[in-house]
């Protein structure tokens, strides 16, 4: 068994477009597999679950999900409008829900597959600045896993997340972009060096690979020793 080899099988990846899912997708492929992107920059929109089934009905079959997709709102919680916090939400942890329950039955088809979400040290964390919609969203990704992952295991789909810490990519502009921000970041980054978004693909990769067939239920941080504090 290859431990990393993912030739013939089929994955679609939600928020592929740009960022960490577009270097998931590039990796995926580098190991083989077939990859379907599902991002509102193409027209799909995974909050709509009607959309996102006949998305996978396309398809072929359906071995891998990964459900990249999201957004933040980053502004005080007294702030933040009930409308910015539904907006967060849907995306971030209700269309995590939405496409996986979709992808189980293809999965099940198929005898297994794997699903790897996109958590967040803030799923872990108050975080240092505030995003409340943000933190409260990941932190129910990381409790959906777990719960999917004990629900599904007899079907043999896997389902694990992966928590990055902060990653230069479209949703971190306003940080990277403050040398003040920026360097509070750091302070809480005991390995003085944040991740790119390929390093939170390859441990997306292993967690869909075979090298991982015995791990469900998990969320591996991908954050510099943020949460060893």
């Amino acid at each position: 068994m290859r431990l990393f080899d993912l030739k013939g099988k089929i994955a679609v990846v939600t928020g592929g477009a740009n960022g960490i899912g577009a270097a998931t997708v590039a990796l995926f492929k580098e190991c083989g597999a077939k990859v379907t992107v599902l991002d509102i920059a193409d027209g799909v929109d995974v909050t709509d679950e009607a959309a996102v089934a006949r998305e996978l009905a396309r398809l072929d079959g359906l071995d891998i999900l990964v459900n990249c997709a999201g957004r933040a709102v980053r502004k005080p919680a007294a702030a933040l409008t009930a409308e910015e916090w539904d907006q967060v939400l849907d995306l971030n942890l209700k269309a995590t829900f939405l496409c996986s329950r979709a992808a189980l039955p293809y999965m099940k088809r198929r005898g297994g597959g794997s699903i790897v979400n996109l958590a967040s040290i803030m799923g872990f964390s108050g975080g240092i600045f505030p995003n409340a919609s943000y933190q409260a969203s990941k932190g129910g990704v990381v409790n959906l896993t777990r719960a999917l992952a004990l629900e599904w295991a007899a079907d043999d789909v896997r389902v694990n997340a992966v928590a990055p810490t902060f990653v230069r990519t479209q949703l971190t502009v306003p940080i990277f972009s403050n040398p003040d921000v920026l360097k509070q970041v750091m302070q809480h980054t005991p390995l003085g060096r944040l991740p790119e978004p390929e390093e939170i693909a390859a441990a997306i990769v292993y967690l869909c690979s075979p090298a991982a067939r015995c791990i469900t239920g998990i969320t591996l941080p991908v954050d510099s020793g943020y949460l060893a504090r």
